[in-house]
């Protein structure tokens, strides 16, 4: 799995103050904390069906040995309202981080065409990932669960607000904006709806877009499938057996691996669908 990028929630600690200013958000509504931070959406409380149907699996092609993944189909109740990241990270959100902080990771695995298999490029990093990221917009790359956790630390620290990483619930729940279809415009991946090998951009299978280049989900949400993996907050899982039902992280299991959920730009169709979920050690840049 190539191309992960990261996407931040305000946690539900900044709902249970009593300040005003805390008070009068509504859903739908965006605000930002810092003028180099992320930008944030205000998603509403509420309950979904988390994971695929056989149909869609079926309809999809996927392979019976990655369907169970995505199973079984379950209620969840996310109880309170969050904010989630109105984009993934960009480019220069993560740069405000590393020159404020000296953290600079660099190393970073590729796929090499000719032969035909991944690699690691010490000398590659989020700042040169192998393509070009003239566009500061575009969500920064070769970061890992680590690095991510870094800058939700740095995050909360800069603002006085509890900034974390999404839950693999609240994900896909923001992810669907209330749809019950593969993807959040429709079960198809037509064409022009995002980023990724045979989605019909003309980014597919070269490199990353600008973030916002697609429409929004019904949330407000940007590139939530397809352009770059996001990582998320919980441990590793083959499946959604005894898996939590209230919208918080499933902290058991295999924590070495955290899931990353959302396609890339370098993968089919039938990755960048909202129930797509993978594991990925945590210590990966990609």
């Amino acid at each position: 799995m190539r191309s992960i990028a990261i996407l931040f929630i305000l946690s539900a600690v900044w709902w249970s103050g009593t300040g005003a200013a805390q008070a009068q958000r509504q859903a739908g509504e965006a605000f930002r904390d810092c003028e180099t931070c992320p930008q944030m959406v205000v998603v509403p409380a509420g309950t979904f069906q988390m994971g695929s149907t056989e149909a869609e699996t079926s309809r999809e092609g996927v392979p019976n040995q990655f369907a169970v993944l995505e199973k079984p189909v379950h209620p969840v109740t996310i109880p309170k309202p969050f904010a989630a990241a109105k984009f993934a990270v960009t480019w220069a959100e993560f740069n405000a981080f590393s020159r404020d902080t000296g953290v600079n990771p660099t190393g970073c695995w590729y796929w090499d065409t000719e032969a035909k298999k991944t690699k690691l490029d010490e000398k590659r990093s989020w700042k040169d990932p192998g393509f070009p990221q003239t566009d500061l917009s575009q969500p920064v790359v070769c970061v890992s669960w680590d690095d991510a956790k870094k800058y939700t630390a740095w995050l909360s620290t800069k603002t006085g607000q509890a900034y974390r990483l999404l839950t693999e619930a609240e994900w896909e729940y923001a992810a669907r904006a209330g749809t019950k279809t593969a993807r959040y415009w429709g079960d198809a991946i037509g064409s022009g709806n995002a980023n990724c090998d045979g989605c019909g951009s003309r980014w597919d299978a070269k490199q990353t877009a600008p973030s916002g280049s697609f429409r929004p989900n019904a949330f407000g949400l940007y590139d939530m499938i397809g352009n770059a993996w996001q990582w998320t907050e919980d441990c590793w899982h083959e499946g959604y057996e005894a898996a939590p039902s209230d919208g918080t992280a499933w902290t058991t299991g295999d924590c070495k691996r955290r899931v990353v959920r959302g396609g890339s730009w370098d993968l089919n169709p039938r990755s960048a669908r909202a129930a797509k979920r993978g594991g990925v050690d945590s210590g990966l840049r990609d």
